[in-house]
Parts: structure tokens; sequence; C-alpha cells
């Protein structure tokens, strides 16, 4: 299936610390200077250079267009500017009743200089309320390479459980091993937990905005 079957918009997602845009060309500068900064955490993760980012958010267009991904581009309410993307992908119908039953959270980076500042916290609430909530989905997933220990630290900060890991699952992102696969540590957050995890979530990032947030 596709989130173009399913007629799913892109919809702007607006939050205190961050505003989640359907990802467009406009947000290519502010994406290039977000990219240039310190590296050192996207060791495992698809971050674009600054003349690769036109190339990049084409290559999300086109699937954006064939219903494979739903890309936003993470805009800072302090800066104004793009400060890193993330989105939905792996739309899956289980049950062919017309109902969208599950979606992943993937493809996320952030500029150094917006990482623990609770940009992340609130644009993963953004979107888990969206699919929740609004989508009825009865599952939202998270994967990460498994070496990844601050990514899978991150996720397991906003209420996801680990589930395990699964062998050779995604290619690899890791400089070096293009076109080698990687072992993917899998977490998740059902719509039975979704009450509780939001709750926590909203005080986490209420935390942030108080500046008391960690």
């Amino acid at each position: 299936m596709s989130f173009t079957s399913k007629g799913l918009v892109r919809d702007v997602l607006e939050g205190s610390l961050v505003r989640l845009e359907p990802l467009e060309h406009r947000h290519a500068a502010g994406l290039a200077v977000a990219a240039a900064e310190n590296r050192e955490t996207y060791g495992f993760t698809e971050v674009p250079r600054g003349d690769g980012v036109a190339a990049y958010i084409d290559a999300k267009l086109d699937a954006a267009a064939a219903g494979l991904v739903v890309p936003y581009a993470q805009v800072s309410l302090v800066s104004g500017r793009a400060v890193g993307v993330t989105g939905y992908c792996e739309p899956r119908d289980w049950r062919g009743d017309g109902r969208l039953d599950a979606v992943e959270i993937g493809f996320t980076w952030l500029a150094a200089s917006a990482q623990g500042t609770g940009v992340n916290a609130e644009a993963k609430l953004l979107l888990f309320r969206h699919a929740f909530d609004d989508w009825g989905v009865s599952r939202v997933d998270l994967k990460t390479d498994a070496r990844n220990d601050r990514s899978r630290a991150a996720i397991a900060s906003v209420g996801a459980r680990f589930e395990g890991v699964l062998r050779n699952w995604s290619i690899s992102r890791a400089p070096g091993e293009e076109g080698r696969l990687r072992d993917s540590a899998m977490f998740a957050i059902t719509a039975d937990e979704w009450p509780e995890r939001r709750e926590a979530l909203e005080r986490r990032v209420a935390g942030f905005l108080a500046g008391t947030g960690a």
C-alpha cells in the first residue's frame, strides 16, 4: 500500500519548539546550514552535504509522489529556519479494510545545535499524535542501526519500547559501507501504550519549555 492510496495529506504539524512543514526546496538553504554543523553524530545516518541538499530533497519528494514516504522539514521556532528532516515511511494495511494499521517514523536528522533542545522530543510527539489520534494507527515503529547507541537512546527517551535486533534488515548508511546491509534495532509504541507515552512525552516537552528538560 502507499500513503497516496490512503489519501493521507502532508499536514503542517505545529508545536511550541518546532513546526513540521511538508519538505520543499524552500527549506534547502536552512538544511544546508544545518548539515554543515558538527557532523560527529551522523556516523550511521544519511545526512546530505551542503552541495547535495537539493538532490536529497528531490529524492524525498520523488518517494513522496510514489506514496512511499511523508517527509517533513523540522523548523525551529526559535530561529525560524529548517534544522533537520523527519517523516513517515513504511505504511501498512494488514487487515485490508481501508485503514492504515501501522507506520514508521524514519530518516530523522537534526543539526548539532538543535540536538538536546527538545526539538526531537516535540517532533516525535507531533508525529506520534498525528499517527495515533488522526490516522488511528495501531502501531508506530522506529528503527536504527544496531550499533548506533546515541540514536537508540534518543528513541528510547521518547517512549518507544525496544523489541529486538533484526539481522541484515536495512541498508547501511555508515561511511564506507555502501551496498552493505546492517542489523537494525527495532522500537515501537502501540495504540494501547500511547495514552501513557503521550503524557510522559508531553511532560518532557514541558520541561524543555520551562528550561528544566533533558
